[in-house]
């Protein structure tokens, strides 16, 4: 009978793994050539709860690579940051 409760706990660790996993989202932050390197560190601060540094690194990844993930979590959670950035005029999509 342990043998069976074991077996059935790792298989629901395993469905609660899958569907967290499946539930979370990307929130990409997008380069242009208008907004300053302040105020894209500076929003990234306030919108997303980074430190100085992970706005900074956020920001020269943006800069060089075009785009860059600056928040993960679930479509609900991503939404009002989403929102938030757009707002301040920075393109951000949640993916």
């Amino acid at each position: 009978m342990g043998m069976k409760n074991s077996y059935q706990e790792k298989q629901d660790l395993a469905v609660l793994t899958e569907t967290i996993t499946e539930d979370q989202k990307d929130l990409v932050v997008y380069n242009d050539d208008f907004n300053t390197f302040d105020h894209v560190i500076n929003t990234l601060i306030k919108v997303c709860k980074h430190t100085t540094e992970q706005a900074e690194q956020c920001t020269w990844i943006i800069h060089y690579r075009g785009k860059c993930s600056v928040k993960n979590g679930t479509f609900d959670e991503l939404k009002p940051m989403r929102t938030s950035i757009c707002e301040a005029g920075i393109d951000a999509k949640i993916q």
